[in-house]
């Protein structure tokens, strides 16, 4: 069997790991290999953000080519849950990188240097990320800091790249993923923006876009070994095109499909689970597409099942901002960032954000298996809990989005204890079609409802074809007890969850009646802080979150 290294850029030189099992942790080679002890462990599980890294990639390679600096794509993701291989093409950054940043740079002429920042300027030389937490009291354990630093350093490098600042609520969405247990977020806030006063330090980019140009010549599948604990050699196979991923796919359909880890990962970490051979579809180009194209059955919104949830979630909220909400509350950047839609879809959880947000738009998913490709309606995708329609050998490909829904009034709604970074109690995506006062479409689905995300066809039958009005929506809510028996667990009881969803359903018609709609600002607590949205983002910052650290 054919075997590679796995290569990729840190510490300001290509390195190649030869002896690893394939589920190895980039968090784990960090501090055990490499003894890069900066990076932390604290959930292991992608929850708390203290062993938060940045990953730098091609923009070509990317689907967020318009938000590279200097040429080089950066995302923030959790090393706890990437395995090594993943990095395979990559550069990899922790916080070591960014105080040798520091130390490398020109120091600013002392005329250009504020006053503040000369005289906070210690004698052993931080970057102006570490320098405002220090200035700003931003640790304390200091457990959490290396993470929170790569999350602002991140941030700092996407702003200073088109010349903005972010305002303190952007800064908090893009700390959504870091934990803080002592300290508290106002003084790690104030660093955020005191940052940027601060003598800049820019990351040179060119060695690092030249050694990733460099790894990718002549290379089509990547291919890597390594000895599990039980002394049997399990494979890593990463192909570069959507047609070696379909012929890999139908090799060895046994294999474990492996996208942004985000909980696959988890399965290697809390639950100990051996994968077997795994096949990485995060490098194949052809997979993170989002375009609108011509269909079936007209113009549709195509998501490939490789593009990351910032990506596909912005492009849903460009086209129905009312999604706004619920994406601004889906998990954490880093878990957006490396998490994808595809994924959230094929993995079938009752309980994911996206499947009923997209059932509520009519969506189609699409099949793949070897050559033949196959669609089907989302809703008609799956059969129970965790179990799907796809075959031996085959893989999702896309979904698809009937641009004909931009005439519905659109909503999602995500329920949960904590209101950022949190798993739904249960989730909802509705549309409605109303011409005069009659309903003449409406889809009404949910999650955390059921074995699976379903819709409620009850409701929508005590809707469709007549007036929207209070009476028929109470009808609706009352129908609501014959398509969902919800179970109680950790997160809801059954009775929470029966009373949410038909309260939901009331919500949905105040904020879209004939008459007096609810406005957003009345409705929504994000109409009163300013996020970033598609209408008002500058060039070259994605949205729909904060800067939405493109790929």
């Amino acid at each position: 069997m054919s075997t590679q290294p796995i290569r990729f850029f840190h510490r300001g030189a290509v390195v190649e790991v030869h002896d690893v099992h394939p589920t190895r942790s980039v968090l784990d080679w960090l501090r055990e290999d490499a003894h890069c002890t900066g990076t932390k462990e604290g959930c292991n599980e992608g929850d708390c953000g203290a062993c938060t890294v940045v990953i730098g990639e091609l923009p070509e390679h990317t689907d967020a080519p318009e938000s590279a600096v200097r040429g080089l794509s950066l995302r923030t993701v959790n090393a706890c849950i990437q395995f090594l291989p993943t990095l395979h093409g990559k550069a990899l950054f922790t916080v070591e990188d960014i105080k040798q940043l520091a130390l490398d740079a020109d120091p600013a002429p002392a005329q250009e240097m504020p006053a503040v920042a000369a005289l906070a300027k210690p004698a052993t030389q931080l970057h102006p990320v570490q320098q405002a937490m220090v200035d700003c009291h931003g640790s304390q354990c200091g457990f959490c800091t290396p993470g929170f630093v790569m999350s602002l350093w991140s941030t700092y490098e996407k702003h200073g790249a088109c010349g903005t600042q972010p305002s303190r609520q952007q800064l908090a969405d893009d700390l959504s993923g870091n934990l803080c247990r002592c300290t508290g977020y106002r003084p790690i806030l104030d660093a955020g923006q005191r940052m940027f006063d601060l003598p800049q330090v820019q990351l040179n980019t060119a060695p690092v876009v030249a050694a990733l140009q460099a790894l990718r010549e002549d290379e089509q599948t990547f291919t890597y070994a390594g000895l599990n604990p039980r002394l049997r050699s399990d494979r890593f196979f990463a192909p570069r095109t959507l047609q070696a991923l379909a012929t890999l796919r139908a090799e060895h359909p046994q294999a474990r499909m492996l996208a942004g880890s985000t909980d696959v990962g988890l399965w290697v970490n809390k639950m100990f689970r051996d994968l077997g051979d795994i096949l990485f579809v995060g490098d194949v180009d052809e997979l993170k597409v989002v375009r609108e194209q011509d269909g079936a059955q007209g113009r549709e919104l195509y998501i490939g099942a490789g593009a990351s949830l910032t990506s596909a979630w912005t492009a849903l909220v460009q086209r129905w901002p009312a999604l706004e909400d619920v994406w601004l509350r889906f998990a954490s950047l880093p878990i957006r960032n490396a998490g994808t839609m595809g994924g959230n879809v094929a993995n079938g959880s009752p309980i994911g954000d996206s499947p009923p947000i997209l059932m509520g738009l009519d969506a189609q998913i699409e099949l793949r298996k070897a050559d033949r490709v196959r669609r089907m309606p989302l809703e008609d995708f799956y059969i129970d809990y965790m179990k799907n329609h796809l075959e031996a050998g085959e893989f999702v490909q896309g979904l698809s989005i009937p641009l004909s829904m931009l005439s519905h009034q659109v909503r999602g709604y995500k329920i949960s204890k904590r209101f950022d970074c949190d798993i739904s109690a249960l989730c909802a995506g509705f549309s409605i079609a109303v011409e005069g006062d009659v309903v003449r479409d409406v889809r009404l689905a949910y999650g955390g409802m059921a074995a699976t995300v379903r819709r409620a066809k009850h409701a929508e039958s005590a809707l469709l074809g007549k007036p929207w009005t209070h009476d028929n929506v109470s009808a609706a809510k009352a129908a609501l007890v014959q398509d969902y028996q919800p179970l109680t667990d950790m997160r809801a009881s059954a009775d929470y969850r029966l009373q949410v969803a038909q309260n939901l359903l009331q919500r949905f018609w105040l904020e879209t009646r004939t008459e007096h709609p609810l406005p957003s600002e009345e409705t929504s607590v994000f109409s009163v802080m300013p996020h970033v949205t598609a209408a008002t983002a500058p060039a070259g910052v994605r949205t729909a979150n904060s800067l939405t650290q493109g790929a």
